[in-house]
């Protein structure tokens, strides 16, 4: 037995899914799938040349900072921002709470000074709606998908390739030129 293990003549018995995983987005269509598939919220300017889709998880401390570094870019870009569920329990029931506010973008704006200030963000129902609790696990595909395996994923246009992705946070400067933005615009 031990040397039919070593030949790698074992394997293992499973069966087969049934459902077999969704197919990768291609990343040229990244912007069109989530424009189309996604559900989430909109800041900054609603007309504006450059927009960027951000997948967030409510509980992810450099999603946090992504939206501070993204303040002082809504009058020049649009953001649309993506709750998925990666990290823990919270995740699905504060996204589906932000989704769901009369207005998801000072909801987030709380969530996210709440979350820095070390209280864990808002809080949130654990009985959340099947629709809402649809669209984070639709979300959280997405971001599958696309090849993400952590957040903040950020997809923005590309000239060459269609789309370019961010894996992380970073500063408004690194933003700002990320989503196309150039000084002065």
């Amino acid at each position: 037995m031990a040397a039919l293990t070593a030949m790698g003549l074992l394997g293992a018995c499973s069966k087969e899914p049934e459902n077999p995983p969704p197919p990768p987005i291609d990343r040229s269509q990244a912007l069109q799938v989530l424009a189309a598939e996604g559900k989430g919220f909109s800041v900054g300017a609603l007309m504006a040349a450059n927009t960027a889709y951000v997948l967030f998880d409510p509980q992810c401390p450099h999603c946090a900072h992504l939206w501070q570094a993204s303040q002082p870019l809504l009058k020049q870009a649009r953001f649309v921002w993506l709750p998925v569920s990666l990290l823990n329990a919270k995740s699905l029931p504060q996204g589906a709470a932000i989704l769901s506010a009369a207005n998801p973008a000072e909801a987030m704006a709380a969530h996210e000074d709440s979350l820095m200030g070390g209280n864990g963000g808002i809080s949130a129902s654990a009985d959340v709606p099947a629709e809402l609790k649809a669209a984070i696990e639709h979300n959280t595909e997405l971001l599958t998908r696309l090849g993400g395996t952590g957040v903040p994923f950020v997809v923005a246009k590309d000239p060459q390739t269609g789309a370019r992705v961010l894996d992380g946070a970073v500063g408004t400067p690194q933003l700002a030129a990320f989503v196309g933005l150039l000084p002065g615009n």
